[in-house]
C-alpha cells in the first residue's frame, strides 16, 4: 500500500466487549519490590486472596512484604467494626515489618458496600504513626496495570513539597543522587554536577527496575538533564519533592491518573511525550524533553543506529510479517509503533482504555511512523468484542497474536501464533539497551516454529489443530 492510498488519520472505533484483563490489585506484585520499605495490605473477599495466591504464589518463600485482610459477612453487612480490626492488622504489621508506609489496596467488595476508607486511614495513621496510603486498585478499572496508577496517584499526593534548604542535604536526600554517585569521590561527583544544563527539575514517573532507572537517568545525563527524582522511589522516605511548576514526564501509557493528579493537585506541568519503549520512542521522549527546556540534542542519531544495528538479527524474523493485538495491558499503542518501525504490519490494535490526551505525543509518533515506514495505518479498538476479534483474526491471518493468557492456548490449538502481554508488563522493554529484551520475546513464537520445522513436528502440529 502507499502512503497516498493511506486513510489520512487514525481510526477509532469503540465494542461494548469485556474487559478481559487480570483484577489491577496484581500491581501488588511489582510495586512491593519496588518500594522495598513498604507493606501493601489488600482489603477484599476469599476471591482476592485466591487470586493474590495464585499470581504471586512463586514468591511466598520470599516473604514478600502484602498480605490479605479477608472481609467476612459480618463485615460486609456493616455488622462488625472496621476499624478496630484494620487497627489490629496494622499494628501486626507495625510489630512484624516496621515498614515506613503502609498501603491500603481497597478491592470491588470495599467499592461496592462503600467502605470509608479515606475516613478511617487518617485517624489510624495518628495512632500507629506510620503513614497510610489509600489506593482503589479495584476490579472495577479498565486493566491490570492501571493499579500501578492508582498507587502512584495516592502517593503522589504524599511527596514533600519543600525542597531542603541545603543543596548537600537535597543532594542526599535524592535516591538517584545516592545511585548515580555511589563509590565515586568528592571531587568527581563536582565535576559531574558541572555537566548539567541550568533547566527547572524534572521529575519522573512510573514504576521501573532499578537497572532501568539508572540507564534512563544516564540518558538524560548526557543531554545535561538532570532527573531530580522518580515516583516510586526505590523507598517512601525518599520520595521526590514536588513544587508548583516543576516539570513531569510519564514512562507509561497506564498512568494518566497519575498524570492528572500531577498536574491538578500538584500544580506541576506535564511534558507530552511518547514512552521510551523501543529504541525510536526513547529519542522522542528524549527529544521531547530536550526541547521544553531548550536544550539541542547530541549523539541521539549515533545511540539510535547503534541500537538498530544490534537489532537486525531479531529484526530480520519479523520484518514483513503481520501482528494483531487483543488487547491487555495499555501497552500497545507503543508496543505497536516499536513493531511497525521494525518493519511488521499491525492489523489491529486493540485496547481497553486510551487516555487520547495523555497518549497523544504516542498516537503522532504511531502515525508518522506508519508513513515513513509506508505501512497502513492499524485499525484501532477500543473495549473490543473478542468474538468480533476473533472473526478478523481468522480472516486476517496474522503471524503473530499478542494476546490475554485466557486466549493463548485456544488461539495455538488453532495453529495461530500467539505470544502472552502480560510479559511485557513484567519484562525490561524500556530505554534503548533494552529493545533487544523487547524483541526477544516477540519473536519466540516465531523461533520456536522455525525450530519445530528443522525437527519435522510442523506437519504433525498442523495435522492436530484440523483434528
Amino acid at each position: 500500500m502507499t502512503i497516498a492510498q493511506q486513510p489520512e488519520a487514525l481510526s477509532f472505533e469503540c465494542e461494548t466487549g469485556n474487559y478481559h484483563t487480570f483484577c489491577p490489585i496484581s500491581c501488588v506484585a511489582w510495586l512491593y519490590q519496588k518500594i522495598e520499605d513498604s507493606f501493601f495490605l489488600v482489603i477484599g473477599t476469599k476471591t482476592c486472596g485466591y487470586f493474590l495466591q495464585n499470581a504471586m504464589g512463586v514468591m511466598i518463600f520470599a516473604e514478600p512484604r502484602y498480605a490479605m485482610a479477608e472481609l467476612e459477612e459480618g463485615d460486609i453487612s456493616a455488622q462488625l467494626n472496621d476499624y478496630e480490626e484494620l487497627k489490629r492488622l496494622c499494628l501486626q504489621i507495625k510489630r512484624d515489618r516496621n515498614p515506613s508506609v503502609i498501603v491500603w489496596i481497597g478491592t470491588c467488595t470495599t467499592e461496592i458496600i462503600k467502605t470509608d476508607l479515606e475516613g478511617l486511614a487518617p485517624k489510624l495513621e495518628s495512632e500507629i504513626g506510620i503513614p497510610i496510603v489509600v489506593a482503589r486498585a479495584n476490579g472495577l478499572d479498565y486493566a491490570f496495570t492501571q493499579g500501578e496508577d492508582t498507587v502512584l496517584a495516592a502517593m503522589a499526593n504524599r511527596c514533600p513539597d519543600k525542597a531542603p534548604v541545603a543543596e548537600t542535604e537535597k543532594s542526599e536526600r535524592n535516591a538517584i543522587a545516592k545511585l548515580l554517585n555511589f563509590g565515586k569521590k568528592k571531587e568527581d561527583v563536582a565535576q559531574d554536577e558541572s555537566e548539567y544544563v541550568d533547566h527547572p527539575p524534572l521529575v519522573l514517573f512510573g514504576s521501573l527496575p532499578d537497572p532501568v532507572v539508572t540507564q534512563l537517568t544516564l540518558e538524560l545525563k548526557k543531554q545535561g538533564i538532570k532527573v531530580s527524582g522518580w515516583l516510586p522511589a526505590k523507598r517512601f522516605t525518599e520520595l521526590p519533592v514536588l513544587e508548583e511548576g516543576y516539570y513531569v514526564a510519564g514512562v507509561n501509557p497506564f498512568l494518566s491518573r497519575t498524570a492528572t493528579t500531577l498536574m491538578r493537585r500538584r500544580k506541576c506541568k506535564l511534558i507530552g511525550a511518547p514512552f521510551p519503549i523501543g529504541p525510536d520512542g526513547t529519542r522522542a521522549w528524549i527529544e521531547k524533553i530536550c526541547s521544553v527546556f531548550g536544550i539541542t540534542p547530541k549523539g541521539l542519531d549515533e545511540r539510535e543506529a547503534q541500537i538498530w544495528a544490534g537489532l537486525e538479527d531479531y529484526v530480520k524474523l519479523i520484518r514483513g510479517k503481520s501482528v494483531f493485538f487483543m488487547g491487555d495491558n495499555l501497552l500497545e499503542i507503543s508496543q505497536a509503533r516499536f513493531l511497525i518501525r521494525c518493519g511488521m504490519t499491525v492489523h489491529e490494535i486493540g485496547i481497553p482504555y486510551m487516555d487520547k490526551r495523555y497518549q497523544a505525543a504516542e498516537l503522532a509518533l504511531l502515525e508518522k511512523t506508519c508513513q515513513e515506514m509506508n505501512s497502513p495505518l492499524p485499525r484501532i479498538v477500543e473495549k473490543p468484542d473478542n468474538y468480533n476479534q476473533l472473526q478478523r483474526i481468522y480472516e486476517l491471518k496474522p503471524d503473530l497474536v499478542i494476546t490475554g493468557m485466557a486466549h493463548a492456548n485456544p488461539l495455538e490449538a488453532r495453529g495461530i501464533n500467539t505470544k502472552w502481554s502480560v510479559e511485557f508488563t513484567f519484562a525490561q522493554i524500556h530505554g534503548f539497551t533494552n529493545a533487544r529484551d523487547m524483541l526477544e520475546l516477540v519473536t519466540r513464537p516465531l523461533r520456536r516454529n522455525n525450530n519445530l520445522k528443522d525437527l519435522g513436528w510442523d506437519k504433525l502440529v498442523r495435522e492436530e489443530a484440523k483434528i
